[in-house]
């Protein structure tokens, strides 16, 4: 639908869907295939659509198309919450229409969701897969790794425009450039869709008996992300380009609504990015094989405690903490016998090189004192071991040394030398919305609210960790609970109105 067509009267469908990445998608395409008349709300122009998972390569934890990793429940049983009430994780365990009203909206990765996403995961990929999207275990950014992990060819992007292309020629209308501000009621308070702007800043009404939120979380929202992580929010930047539109307004409406708020607010997907890049997603992910320094040219963490994979986001959450939010991998010619390191690389800027410590230290403009003491008190306690760059070699700094490090531990004294500066990029927000295992949004009593769905980064799954290459997978297994709940009421909806 074209931009220019006039918006300002109320149209309706069956099912709005705010939001067009993997969640929105799968969310409007299954209810589409339903028999349901979508709207798709984008708040990015056409050329952007698709949020984040345009950018992604979209790994998905899947030891086979039709098999969760073996790690993928347990990481996620682990990383559930925190300090949870045992009594009220023991009754989770029970029949879900058994549960209380507090354990049904408890803070908690609940046991009913992961199961239920673990259930569904081959069934999502067999399904993008009617769509021309191929997987395959394809070469990662990870030298080294702790789980499997698959993906589509093309990456996010072919989800993208495949199940956008189908929609377009399916009749769905699309609005760019439009943002869902407040939601539509019935008489009897049920959502009915929802109050939007579009490019000329107008409002307009999409009326619908059901809505999909899908429109992620806060992490390109300056102000959400001070009041939920504080005040040095402001050295984070998104990951990539499609995090920047998302605001966060979705959750606003849905929490004002009554929805019970899940997920862990005051954290997020943290990754290591090399600031001096615009390029998407330009990950550092070699550091393990290094050292990190901050400003004061001071180690201050364990850099490979084990495979990157597993640890990139705690550490890279360190160096949110350390002066101005910043810190730099500094490595010496040895890095060169790591095969493939450059793989570990997604910056489009070169490392900044020099001939001596000296030299590096004034380019990166650390302390240079600090700089050359931190070296000679870790070289000295670097042992001669074996190296093993392709696993976790044990290969680690002497007792007694603070911060150790656990493996890949050599020396860092032959020239050239050269670093990267390391920021912490948010991939996305981890707090989100409560939802069933249909997608429908609970609010804060434990019952669903009526009308409303919610789908991807939107709904609050992670605490704590983030259980890698999980959300664009997440995306398409809720996105499509959602999309075929929604279409299941809109079709009692026109039933009733008959």
């Amino acid at each position: 639908m074209s931009e220019t067509d006039s918006k300002n009267k109320s149209r309706d469908y069956d099912v709005v869907v705010v939001g067009c990445g993997i969640a929105g998608l799968s969310a409007a395409v299954t209810a589409m295939q339903a028999g349901a008349r979508v709207a798709i709300l984008e708040r990015a122009p056409l050329e952007d659509r698709g949020g984040n998972t345009r950018w992604t390569e979209a790994m998905m934890r899947m030891k086979s198309e039709s098999e969760v990793a073996d790690d993928f429940e347990s990481h996620f049983a682990e990383n559930a919450g925190h300090y949870l009430d045992p009594e009220l994780v023991s009754e989770a365990a029970g029949a879900y229409e058994n549960w209380s009203s507090i354990v049904k909206v408890l803070g908690f990765a609940d046991p009913e969701l992961i199961s239920t996403f673990a259930d569904n995961a081959g069934k999502a990929i067999a399904w993008l897969k009617t769509f021309g999207v191929r997987f395959d275990f394809l070469p990662g950014y990870f030298i080294t790794t702790c789980t499997s992990r698959m993906g589509p060819v093309g990456g996010g992007l072919a989800l993208v425009e495949a199940l956008a292309a189908w929609a377009e020629k399916n009749g769905a209308d699309f609005f760019y450039r439009t943002t869902a501000r407040e939601f539509l009621r019935n008489e009897d308070g049920a959502i009915a869709g929802v109050r939007a702007t579009g490019p000329d800043g107008l409002p307009f009404a999409l009326r619908a008996p059901a809505t999909v939120l899908a429109c992620g979380g806060f992490e390109g929202n300056p102000e959400m992300l001070t009041q939920y992580l504080g005040p040095r929010a402001r050295y984070l930047r998104p990951v990539a380009r499609g995090g920047y539109y998302n605001k966060g307004e979705g959750l606003r409406m849905a929490l004002s609504a009554g929805a019970a708020p899940s997920g862990d607010f005051g954290q997020f997907h943290a990754e290591p990015l090399d600031p001096r890049s615009g390029a998407p997603e330009p990950i550092v992910l070699v550091f393990n094989y290094g050292v990190l320094v901050n400003k004061r040219g001071e180690r201050f963490i364990d850099e490979a405690p084990a495979t990157v994979d597993a640890t990139y986001e705690s550490i890279t959450r360190v160096i949110h903490e350390q002066p101005d939010g910043i810190a730099w991998a500094v490595f010496d010619a040895r890095i060169d016998d790591v095969p493939n390191w450059r793989s570990c690389v997604r910056s489009d800027q070169p490392p900044v090189r020099a001939g001596s410590v000296a030299e590096l230290a004034v380019a990166l403009d650390v302390d240079a004192a600090g700089l050359r003491a931190t070296l000679d008190a870790y070289n000295g306690a670097c042992g001669d071991g074996a190296f093993d760059p392709l696993r976790t070699d044990g290969l680690a700094t002497s007792e007694g040394y603070r911060p150790r490090k656990s493996n890949w531990a050599r020396p860092i004294d032959r020239a050239p030398y050269m670093a990267y500066p390391i920021i912490c990029g948010n991939c996305f927000t981890f707090g989100g919305l409560k939802v069933n295992t249909h997608g429908q949004v609970l609010n804060t009593d434990g019952d669903p609210i009526p009308g409303l769905y919610a789908a991807g980064e939107t709904v609050g799954l992670y605490y704590g960790t983030y259980t890698g290459a999980t959300s664009v997978l997440r995306g398409a297994v809720f996105g499509r609970l959602s999309g075929a709940a929604a279409a299941s009421q809109a079709s009692q909806a026109r039933q009733r109105r008959r």
